[in-house]
């Protein structure tokens, strides 16, 4: 982890590669893999302390393997079937191990991977960059569910595991290619419902009258092309990675109109007037620390052009395919009522 990289070696952080920009962590930085990495990715996973752990990767590991292996992350991440990323330290390029997921689209399903090379074990370098990319996941792929099979006797790994928030889910057997035969895996996972649960925000278990009411309010902006615009909540949020109607928590004091004008000057950079805003509909939804309260307002008027303040992806979405995006739960009942009205 202390290795320097040579004088202009090391790239900018923000800079995408193959069209994916870089993801940062406290020490690292995840970037995808480049033809130039073969040499070092060969004499670190030529190893039979890392390779006996690893189900696809045979030992021992051919050099021209390698390069073949580098050539197919990079076709796999253009076509979103995998996003493979080579671990390095964020202020130089010296390459620590591969972090990954290889996606099934058809389930919202992600399986994680990832190896350290023997020399940097012991830093915590796995760990940090597990939790980075299912951070990363859950805000921005198509993903609602992450899984990872371990060898049941290494407790190292199930250690970055749950560093990564990843929970025992069963036992099973799984082919490794480095023993040439069939090993003992112990299973774990990671849904959004976890996620959604940790934040409190799991469905409500059991009827609690002391549970407190939030007043959130929201909107509908519609366009001359009768389009909803959706709002993607960022990394490092609850519910991340769903979309929702823009909107925000109405503040003590505030009436929901003079919320969503505030909200939509934050968030969007647009202005709005409360004659613009019509009430439509409301949501009223029990989770497990609270109880949502949520106008849902249309506007057709607005000044300025919306743009993500804050960060956050936006979309503007048909009416016909505002069912297409994982939305939260108290989103979800008002996109039929507001699909049918347009």
């Amino acid at each position: 982890m202390a290795a320097t990289a040579p004088e202009g070696h090391a790239r900018d952080a923000a800079a995408p590669e193959g069209g994916f920009a870089p993801l940062l962590s406290e020490r690292l930085r995840l970037r995808p893999l480049r033809a130039e990495d073969a040499p070092a990715v060969f004499r670190l996973v030529n190893d039979w302390e890392v390779a006996r752990n690893l189900a696809r990767v045979p030992f021992p590991y051919p050099r021209e393997l390698a390069d073949d292996w580098i050539a197919s992350t990079r076709r796999r991440l253009e076509t979103g079937e995998e996003l493979t990323l080579a671990i390095t330290g964020r202020e130089d390029d010296t390459l620590v191990g591969v972090v990954g997921l290889t996606i099934d689209r058809a389930r919202r399903e992600a399986r994680l991977g990832y190896w350290v090379g023997r020399r940097f074990w012991g830093h915590g370098a796995a760990g940090e960059a597990a939790a980075r990319l299912v951070a990363y996941a859950f805000a921005q792929l198509p993903v609602d569910r992450i899984t990872a099979n371990v060898l049941a006797d290494n407790a190292a790994s199930i250690r970055v595991l749950e560093k990564a928030g990843l929970k025992p889910a069963g036992e099973g057997e799984e082919e490794f290619q480095s023993h040439q035969r069939a090993m003992p895996v112990r299973v774990f996972a990671l849904s959004r419902a976890d996620l959604l649960a940790a934040h409190g925000l799991g469905a409500a278990k059991q009827p609690e009258a002391a549970r407190p009411i939030v007043l959130v309010s929201a909107v509908a902006l519609v366009d001359g092309d009768g389009r909803v615009l959706l709002a993607q909540r960022p990394e490092g949020k609850a519910l991340a990675g769903l979309w929702e109607f823009p909107g925000g928590k109405v503040a003590p004091g505030e009436t929901p109109e003079a919320a969503l004008i505030r909200e939509m000057k934050e968030e969007l950079g647009i202005d709005v007037t409360a004659a613009c805003l019509a009430p439509f509909a409301f949501a009223s939804h029990a989770y497990e620390a609270f109880h949502l309260l949520m106008p849902l307002y249309l506007c057709r008027r607005w000044a300025g052009t919306p743009r993500a303040v804050e960060g956050q992806q936006l979309a503007w979405v048909r009416p016909a395919r505002l069912a297409d995006y994982p939305m939260p739960p108290a989103d979800k009942p008002l996109v039929a009522l507001l699909r049918d009205f347009l």
